[in-house]
């Protein structure tokens, strides 16, 4: 993309439940830094009583209006994908979309998240334990987390899914890329946890709008790390119950900041600057 159309940005976030999300001030900081005129706003399916089969108007609607790209959150990473045009390498191999370039009249699925959790993995839990991890979700967010897992040597991964179709679909492509065994689906979470060094929450169970957790408190053990990734709120309940017992945990800030530096550079064709957009972060509180 040339500076002169790189001055302008238009960009949104697509999701349910959204309006606490940092998304847009982390953008439109980093581009006010920039130079750059960049608007970021949240399109909410429930402040806009809408749900997934409305996902194919919103893109349109998109286009239509000059965006210059999405971000896609909860519950549509997957749902995106047969309206897109391309798709990355990652966003292919992962099986979601988090990020869409609208550019040429062509839409172009990316996906941040693998990148943005790895990042907060190797910072946060640098000699975390990785022979076994127990891994709740398989949905968009699950499967860019599962494949940075994976990528980052996690000997096996057992996956924990309302869905049990979902869930297999995960283990098998997880399987195709790393090697059968390396990616399980759990039936007994009581015997998993027991065994696991680490635990990852890749639900949206802790959200501000869907509080709790996908796991008993007496399953943790101090022994274990726990590492999420909703980041509003910061601190979920499942982190809470994991900090009361000494568990080493990782919450969902890093992240959340990684995937939005990919994406910015994928909207703005500029290079983010990590370290003040983890500040801008930090400076919420």
């Amino acid at each position: 993309m040339s500076d002169a159309a790189a001055k302008s940005i238009l960009a949104g976030l697509i999701g349910s439940g959204i309006q606490a999300s940092r998304s847009p001030a982390l953008h439109e900081h980093e581009g006010d830094a920039q130079g750059l005129r960049y608007l970021y706003r949240l399109i909410d399916l429930d402040v806009l009583n809408l749900d997934l089969s409305e996902l194919p108007s919103l893109l349109e609607a998109a286009e239509r209006m000059g965006y210059t790209g999405l971000n896609i959150t909860y519950p549509c990473k997957q749902a995106v994908i047969p309206l897109l045009d391309e798709l990355s390498k990652e966003a292919a191999s992962i099986g979601a979309v988090n990020t869409v370039v609208l550019r040429d009249g062509k839409r172009v699925g990316h996906n941040t998240d693998a990148l943005g959790f790895g990042e907060g993995f190797r910072r946060g839990l640098p000699n975390a334990s990785r022979q076994r991890v127990v891994q709740m979700g398989a949905g968009g967010a699950g499967a860019a987390v599962a494949h940075a897992l994976l990528s980052q040597g996690v000997e096996q991964l057992t996956l924990f899914e309302v869905d049990p179709i979902r869930a297999q679909a995960l283990a098998d492509n997880l399987s195709r890329h790393f090697g059968n065994g390396r990616a399980v689906v759990g039936t007994d979470l009581e015997t998993a946890m027991a065994r696991a060094d680490g635990l990852v929450n890749t639900t949206p169970i802790g959200m501000t709008k869907l509080p709790g957790t996908p796991v008993p408190p007496e399953l943790l053990r101090a022994a274990l790390w726990v590492s999420e990734i909703v980041y509003f709120p910061l601190e979920t309940q499942l982190l809470r119950d994991a900090r009361a017992l000494g568990c080493q945990t990782l919450d969902g800030s890093v992240m959340a900041v990684f995937q939005a530096v990919k994406a910015f550079e994928l909207f703005s064709g500029r290079q983010a600057d990590a370290d003040r957009m983890l500040k801008h972060f930090a400076s919420f509180g």
